[in-house]
């Protein structure tokens, strides 16, 4: 059955007011949408880059009423009628496609973004923040495990709210991308004094209800994150190898309580098959030449490297693992990377074999691995046609809809309560 894109739609009757901050082209706002949700401020800036390319989607997809295409700094203060704040804010400084001694945390020139997610909190408190991360997040950075979450809940509880953490992967929930990563939820407090951390992590928190957990693998653990921001900055887990923030959590009231859980796999699964476009609407330079097969079969094999470092001349061995070649159509696919563009051949890039040959993943099917509509990012606001490279980009940069859906819902659910 050939695959269908789902659209997007404004709610008629929405259950609650949007902000989103580092907006992308729009993936938050789609799948809060389609939960009921009405987007009336958004925010998206790329200060690395004098063509605003994502905020030029966005705005040919949404229009200009209601975003601002500036730096976050300058956003004085969100719109007083916000229930709920979300946002992917960006992860380089986190992210796994950094080098250990190169992932500077929360003092790295985007990780300190974060403060100005605070900033804009403390001046409005927001019913509900839904943020999203890389799953390295938990364990960041390199020399002190754990110390950056650690701030970042230590700070947002201290404007009065109960926060949950999860790391997802998407296709365990039946979606066609194994992209993981961590989900945070925060509540605001009206009172702390019934709450139940291991019932919040196993069935009654937003998370829990939203996304299904099978059963805990191991105990609780409890985090005392009671002392104040700057002692937490310069003392947290010093000398410890492993972060102590596990795949799941809420804190309460300054502790923390974090477990090892198993998700609730979903009964019906999609995979890398089920979003590709048919052979004949692919463009002729999706397909790989023959005689450059060797060259993608080399890169994604198994492989050791002799290196010299730069600076100390010190010789060693650079190893890497075989990947699958091609990529398995009955599987879910790898996470999209920014990179995923351009025809040179990668290691991390998508190639599949179809009946007429092998092949790169086409734009629409790196949309649809993230549940956009068909040609979303298509479009500039001026007309123009963007290139498939920076569309590649900005779906390795994006979240899989389908997820923020499901937890929209149930903070809809929840929003007559607060």
């Amino acid at each position: 059955m050939a695959y269908k894109s789902k659209g997007y739609k404004e709610p008629t009757n929405p259950v609650g007011n949007v902000a989103e901050l580092f907006a992308g082209v729009g993936g938050f706002r789609i799948g809060l949408a389609r939960a009921g949700w009405k987007t009336t401020f958004s925010n998206q800036w790329e200060p690395a880059t004098k063509v605003q390319h994502a905020s030029d989607v966005y705005v040919a997809q949404f229009g200009e009423d209601g975003h601002a295409n500036t730096d976050i700094a300058k956003v004085k203060s969100l719109p007083k009628n916000i229930d709920l704040l979300v946002g992917g804010f960006p992860c380089q400084d986190y992210s796994v496609a950094k080098t250990l001694n190169s992932s500077k945390g929360l003092k790295g020139k985007k990780g300190v973004l974060w403060w100005e997610i605070l900033r804009l909190v403390n001046g409005q408190k927001p019913k509900f923040i839904f943020l999203e991360n890389v799953d390295r997040l938990l364990k960041s950075p390199s020399n002190q495990r754990g110390r950056d979450f650690a701030v970042m809940l230590k700070t947002l509880g201290d404007e009065g709210y109960t926060i949950e953490w999860r790391v997802v992967n998407a296709a365990e929930y039946g979606f066609p991308q194994r992209r993981i990563r961590v989900f945070i939820v925060a509540t605001r407090n009206k009172s702390t004094k019934n709450l139940n951390p291991h019932d919040l992590i196993a069935k009654k928190g937003i998370l829990a209800r939203a996304l299904p957990i099978e059963k805990f693998m191991e105990d609780l653990v409890e985090i005392d994150l009671v002392q104040d921001a700057d002692e937490i900055s310069s003392r947290f887990n010093k000398g410890k190898e492993k972060s102590p923030f596990l795949n799941a959590g809420v804190l309460i009231d300054g502790i923390a309580y974090t477990v090892k859980t198993q998700a609730k796999l979903s009964g019906s699964v999609e995979v890398l098959g089920d979003v590709l476009q048919s052979d004949s609407e692919v463009p002729g330079e999706y397909w790989v030449e023959e005689k450059r097969l060797k060259e993608w079969k080399y890169l994604k094999g198994a492989k050791s490297i002799e290196r010299t470092h730069k600076a100390s001349g010190v010789t060693y061995n650079y190893a890497e693992g075989k990947m699958a070649f091609p990529d398995l159509l009955t599987n879910p696919s790898r996470t999209i990377l920014t990179g995923e563009g351009g025809t040179t051949p990668s290691r991390f890039k998508h190639i599949i074999k179809t009946k007429n040959g092998y092949r790169r993943l086409t734009p629409i099917e790196l949309e649809r691995l993230n549940g956009f509509p068909d040609n979303w990012s298509l479009k500039a606001s001026d007309g123009k046609t963007v290139s498939d490279a920076k569309r590649a980009f900005f779906m390795g940069n994006a979240l899989v809809i389908g997820l923020i859906e499901k937890v929209g819902k149930v903070i809809a659910a929840d929003i007559s309560t607060k």
